[in-house]
């Protein structure tokens, strides 16, 4: 039987300017010819698969896709043209547009016909039902109860391209709340770190995987209506008292045993959603990719450059493209109120941050302002679209300058009269304070204790920091904390990122 990949459907966005891939499932030895408007192409099915490359065109609208093996052909309508990108990652990048702040509004009176979304299903597991839950999915256009449930995220940073280049934007969503990056690449790729390699050993050495499938299977299940039932009464809790301390809540109601069994069922487990999802929409055209990820690998923050690391790497393998684009977010402010300041998150920003600076054709949204207190996932999310937007209209587009694009970046320190005097990138003219006081910078001397600094904003991209208990300082950090108050912006309003000048 001919069909195309669950990722090509009507009102489908192919990208621009490249040359498209078309792939999917076929009868063995049968010629495959693909057309798009006036273009044509076509390679042989081979064991089953095939995958035919259309020549690059232009940015349009309202063509027609043809698939034909001689025998049946698969027509798909409304295609578009235009910028495709994948927005990946865990609960902050899939949190969903009626969610968002100001979200309700926009789906009430907004009109953006230019933005299209695809969903990956969110499947854990490969069980009877798979290929025909997939093959229900299909690309969706603004309007209507669909867009609700779009990528929050995703739907700002397409918005901010589509007003800017003038072009349809697709949006490919392909992420899952609580994953950890392990979840998204392969076992091979995982195994090959040996800062790594653990996320797979502790997952084949657990008690769950030594029983049959359909055993772990039945076992998920049979925790997944507990936890419901959990959540639900949770959620009455909360409802009554939000600020709340965890561990009281289970005191009331019994144990949360989120995230379940580590088996074959689970959503968590390393490599799985590469296999249920990353790999079904690879390797579809794209522009590059979107992430926002790392809350939950903050176990393991040590490890996290690794594993994201080799998740970039990855991810470019499978599409063919070791230079695509891949724009993340680095982490915003966030503690809950019961739990200690551990400063795990500061690592996995230190990680996102190095990435950076280290890995070509990348860019960084720093949200470090858009967290909120008790809250893993701040509902304020059209900052963090539009400055996904702005490295991708920089860095990928070339169409705006890097002042706009970025806030300050650290750059350098010297010794000065007793004190420490830093240097930045992307400042402007000035830094700007809308508080009436400078606040996070910390210095610190041999002993390595730090301490709060008094602050002075010299004119231009320098800082001066000094601390009368420590006479000769040696390191300095700013906002070196899960969660604490932002008060320093560039010219341009985006926020000072994090930084330390030495790492340990």
């Amino acid at each position: 039987m001919l069909r195309a990949a669950a990722v090509f459907s009507d009102h489908m966005v192919l990208q621009r300017d490249k040359k498209i891939c078309v792939f999917g499932q076929g009868e063995s030895g049968r010629t495959i010819r693909v057309s798009l408007g006036d273009a044509q192409a076509s390679a042989m099915c081979r064991d089953g698969r095939w995958t035919v490359y259309l020549p690059e065109r232009e940015a349009g609208e309202d063509l027609t896709m043809e698939i034909c093996d001689g025998e049946e052909t698969v027509r798909f309508v409304d295609v578009a043209v235009g910028e495709v990108w994948l927005a990946g990652g865990q609960s902050n990048m899939e949190l969903e547009l009626k969610d968002a702040e100001g979200g309700k509004e926009i789906l009430q009176s907004g009109n953006y016909p230019l933005i299209r979304f695809y969903y990956t299903p969110k499947q854990a597991y490969k069980g009877p039902d798979f290929e025909e839950v997939e093959r229900a999915s299909c690309w969706e256009r603004f309007g209507g109860r669909e867009a609700a449930k779009w990528s929050a995220v995703g739907f700002y940073f397409a918005r901010e391209l589509a007003q800017r280049l003038q072009v349809p934007v697709g949006i490919v969503g392909c992420n899952w709340g609580g994953t950890s990056a392990s979840c998204w690449m392969s076992r091979e790729a995982i195994l090959s770190r040996q800062a790594t390699r653990s996320y797979v050993e502790d997952y084949d050495n657990s008690e769950a995987v030594r029983k049959s499938e359909a055993e772990q299977i039945k076992e998920y299940q049979e925790y997944q209506a507990y936890q419901e039932d959990w959540d639900k009464r949770a959620a009455a809790v909360y409802e009554k008292e939000p600020m709340m301390a965890f561990d009281k809540v289970q005191e009331l109601i019994g144990p949360c045993r989120y995230p379940g069994p580590m088996n074959c069922a689970n959503f968590t487990r390393p490599a799985g959603l590469y296999e249920t999802m990353l790999k079904r929409v690879a390797p579809y055209t794209l522009k590059g990719f979107i992430y926002y990820q790392g809350e939950s690998d903050d176990h393991r923050p040590q490890d996290y450059y690794e594993l994201f690391t080799g998740l970039i790497q990855q991810w470019r393998r499978d599409w063919k493209d070791n230079r695509l684009p891949f724009l993340m977010v680095q982490l915003p402010m966030h503690r809950y109120q019961h739990d200690p300041d551990t400063r795990s998150w500061c690592i996995i920003r230190e990680s996102q941050m190095r990435a950076f600076e280290m890995i070509r054709n990348t860019g960084i949204a720093v949200a470090i302002d858009c967290g909120q207190f008790h809250e893993i996932h701040p509902k304020n999310k059209k900052p963090v679209g539009e400055r996904l937007a702005l490295q991708a209209l920089c860095g990928v587009y070339h169409v705006i300058p890097e002042e706009e694009a970025f806030g300050p970046l650290y750059r350098d320190f010297r010794y000065h009269k007793g004190g420490m005097e830093l240097t930045f990138d992307h400042v402007g003219v000035c830094f700007t304070c809308p508080g009436k006081k400078v606040t996070g910078f910390e210095l610190a001397g041999a002993d390595g204790v730090f301490r709060e600094a008094d602050v002075v904003v010299l004119e231009g991209s320098r800082i001066f920091l000094a601390c009368g208990e420590i006479d000769e300082p040696v390191m300095a950090r700013y906002l070196w904390t899960n969660y604490g108050e932002v008060t320093l912006f560039g010219e341009n309003g985006l926020p000072l990122a994090p930084f330390r000048t030495h790492a340990f």
